[in-house]
């Protein structure tokens, strides 16, 4: 038993010296060896095809809330009725007059507007395009049909004119269509 309990004891000094040997007296590893590359393939590499363009996901009335600056022009579709049509599947293409455009608009007009709903959906839908028409769609056509009926008449001669009005940002992006933000607000002839 004396032997047995040595044993542990030598056994248990032993082991941490071991442990604790310098690595310079651990024997030397052998240097690994270099991966030698894969031969080539013989076939040629397809390129990936482009991504689809990305779809918004926010409909036209989503999108004109979040950007801010078409408030006026919000709360007139509003008072026309034309919320869940212009949120609707569409696709709509909206020449959309900001805050500015609205506020060169006397107010006493801008009133009268607003208090005549016959009229403002007149005005309104004439802001609107059937389908969605973007920017290197309208450098082909000379003017397009409104819902109202009306001719908006396209100038692309010196930037891009629709009814007089001028784009000044073009191809916001929406789930059921495109606004195209215009500096004036257009009243049908």
């Amino acid at each position: 038993m004396k032997r047995i309990a040595q044993s542990f004891i030598i056994a248990a000094l032993v082991v941490p010296l071991v442990a604790c040997k310098k690595k310079e007296d651990a024997p030397a590893q052998e240097p690994a060896k270099p991966v030698e590359p894969k031969p080539a393939d013989p076939k040629p590499v397809e390129p990936t095809p482009p991504a689809p363009p990305a779809v918004a996901a926010k409909n036209i009335v989503e999108v004109a809330t979040e950007a801010g600056s078409f408030k006026t022009l919000l709360t007139a579709v509003e008072v026309a009725g034309l919320t869940a049509t212009l949120a609707g599947p569409g696709p709509f293409t909206v020449f959309a007059p900001t805050d500015e455009a609205f506020a060169k608009v006397p107010a006493k007009d801008l009133e009268a507007l607003l208090a005549d709903k016959a009229a403002l959906t007149n005005v309104l839908t004439y802001h609107v395009v059937q389908g969605a028409v973007t920017a290197k769609d309208v450098a082909g056509i000379p003017s397009a049909k409104t819902l109202q009926g009306g001719e908006l008449a396209i100038d692309t001669s010196s930037g891009v004119k629709v009814g007089g009005a001028t784009v000044v940002k073009a191809d916001i992006m929406a789930s059921n269509g495109v606004i195209h933000v215009i500096d004036t607000v257009l009243l049908p002839k």
